[in-house]
């Protein structure tokens, strides 16, 4: 192990504590956690200091939750600000997922004419209409990589004084994040084998009453450390940000809850080569993500042909090809293991498609086990969070975008789908993903992940079809009859309305077609050796309980129906000529 960068933080609650003198009145705005804002205001009224500390991270839905009283309020009417440097509906992204936490209040999201940094809110009552101005404490300022953003920050009114304030979530940040860019890091990718972010934070995760919602301001620090040391090394590689081909390494943020103090140590360290695994479960009711070797055990009751191949840490990928008559079908999940749905979806519909006469395919449930590693281990501190630090492998790369002409020596997990093309000669890839199961911010870099913005909500279950050019009709009677069925699963329809209806409150139009009420996308697409590739997104990331179980099995029917369909349209539908 080598040590980059290690640091302690003064918590800025405690120093605006020190520094009040009786007889002040204050207003602040921090990235802090309620409990411990309301603890700061108590101590500073012991020194005779009136004082309102409130959150500089989704200061109107904070608002809303803490001191706004709907009591009597019949509507609601909300103008934010629309800032040439943001996304037009930056602001309105970020008093998510109000909307949902006002009961049967009518809402209503109206762009203002200008800049400034707060929202107009008009509640209406019967005996008149109530008007507030809500501050959302931001700041423009260039990135590491030389972007331009309007990211939230602390602030600070005191007398004369109306200010920004430095907070220590945006110190440690920043510090970090420098740090990282100074050091020699070489010119050979990959630059390390992991690089380790460890943040001890004070703050405690705040649950919404609807859905998986939280308010989470170290999960948010762990998506904004991973992306933005990913953007560094894009651009230090000279790639454009958001290539997927990169590979610095692999990048681990661990943000875990401190009591009281605040520090960041980083270093490099070996590739680790154990997992975390727990007991088995029952996997038409497996309620969590499965173990490695569970796994592995239902790989082999599935029997046919075992195949396998190599992650960068020496972790083995492992398939089974099961040849029959049918027009074959390769079925994969674990692609971003921190989607974990898939994996168990996917050996699900293995295990009945197995017992089926003429039965024809591949299954590689786990294709990016070091990631899988790194999505255990994370868990333990925070097993809600997203952890996109365990999306790509260890490379750092998304192995999809990995190569036989782009991969040189580095080959490893990618190999596992050209074998299991080769053994069945598929021409439909059933790849199964998922996608937060709440909101995802990067409140220090703009707020809106950069390059996902799309991903930002959660808007259902929803599929993406990419095809080559002349699959078009395959394509379009595939999508057909797989919404067709999965609009037969008991609920799964109304989870549908209800999420993207709040998406398009908070967001606007999903920019998808609806296709038997379900979200879809379907582009021709050459990156694929396979000619149909049929990807699923399900937002389980973390999911658990009741909400898992409905997940995979939502996935674990999307292959089936799709297995089924591909017979049809393959003894019915011409193929395009020369295939």
């Amino acid at each position: 192990m080598t040590e980059i960068f290690s640091q302690t933080f003064e918590r800025t609650l405690d120093d605006l504590v020190e520094r009040a003198v009786a007889g002040q009145s204050l207003e602040a705005w921090t990235f802090d956690d309620a409990k411990s804002r309301r603890d700061a205001e108590r101590r500073l009224a012991e020194k005779g200091v009136t004082a309102r500390i409130r959150s500089a991270y989704k200061p109107l839905l904070h608002s809303f939750l803490e001191e706004i009283d709907l009591e009597g309020v019949e509507s609601i009417q909300i103008a934010y600000p629309v800032h040439p440097d943001a996304p037009a509906n930056r602001f309105r992204l970020e008093a998510y997922p109000l909307a949902a936490l006002v009961g049967e209040i009518k809402i209503d999201f109206v762009p203002r004419a200008d800049d400034a940094f707060f929202y107009d809110v008009s509640l209406k009552r019967a005996i008149g209409t109530e008007t507030l101005k809500v501050l959302a404490p931001n700041r423009v300022h260039v990135d590491i990589v030389g972007e331009t953003n309007v990211s939230p920050t602390g602030w600070l009114r005191h007398g004369e004084h109306d200010e920004r304030l430095e907070t220590d979530y945006e110190r440690l940040f920043e510090s970090a994040i420098n740090a990282v860019a100074t050091h020699d890091w070489g010119n050979e990718e990959p630059y390390f084998d992991e690089l380790n972010i460890r943040v001890l934070y004070p703050s405690k995760d705040l649950p919404l009453a609807i859905g998986d919602e939280m308010v989470s301001l170290r999960e948010a620090l762990h998506e904004d450390f991973y992306f933005s040391l990913l953007e560094f090394f894009q651009k230090k590689s000279g790639r454009p940000l958001g290539d997927r081909g990169l590979k610095p390494g692999q990048i681990v943020p661990e943000v875990i809850k401190s009591d009281a103090g605040i520090s960041v140590r980083i270093e490099t360290r070996p590739l680790g080569t154990a997992f975390l695994d727990s007991a088995d479960q029952a996997i038409e009711t497996a309620a969590a993500p499965l173990s490695t070797d569970q796994i592995s055990n239902l790989l082999t009751e599935i029997g046919g042909d075992a195949f396998t191949a190599r992650a960068r840490s020496g972790r083995q990928v492992t398939a089974r090809y099961v040849g029959g008559s049918d027009a074959a079908v390769m079925i994969s999940g674990g692609q971003h293991p921190n989607e974990t749905t898939g994996i168990v979806g996917a050996l699900r519909a293995a295990r009945e498609l197995q017992t089926k006469a003429g039965a024809h395919f591949t299954i590689s449930p786990l294709e990016n086990p070091d990631g899988y590693a790194i999505h255990q281990s994370l868990r333990v501190d925070n097993p809600r969070h997203m952890h996109h630090a365990a999306r790509y492998t260890a490379l750092g790369d998304d192995l999809e975008y990995r190569t036989l002409e782009n991969s040189g020596a580095y080959l490893n997990e990618k190999e596992i789908r050209f074998k299991a093309q080769d053994l069945s000669g598929a021409t439909l890839h059933v790849n199964l993903h998922g996608y937060p199961s709440h909101e995802w911010t990067r409140p220090l870099s703009g707020y809106v992940p950069r390059n996902f913005a799309m991903w930002t909500l959660p808007k259902g279950f929803f599929l993406v079809m990419r095809h080559h050019a002349g699959w078009t009709e395959q394509a379009e009677a595939l999508l057909d009859k797989v919404t067709r069925h999965l609009g037969t699963i008991p609920g799964l329809l109304d989870y549908n309305d209800r999420q993207i209806a709040l998406y398009e409150i908070h967001a606007g139009e999903t920019g998808f077609r609806i296709i038997n009420g379900f979200p879809c996308l379907s582009s021709i697409d050459d990156r694929h050796t396979v000619p149909m590739t049929l990807i699923t997104e399900y937002p389980d990331e973390t999911i658990y309980g009741d909400d898992f179980i409905a997940g995979h099995t939502a996935q674990m029917q999307t292959v089936m129906s799709a297995y089924e369909a591909w017979q049809e349209i393959m003894a019915s539908v011409s193929r395009p000529v020369g295939v």
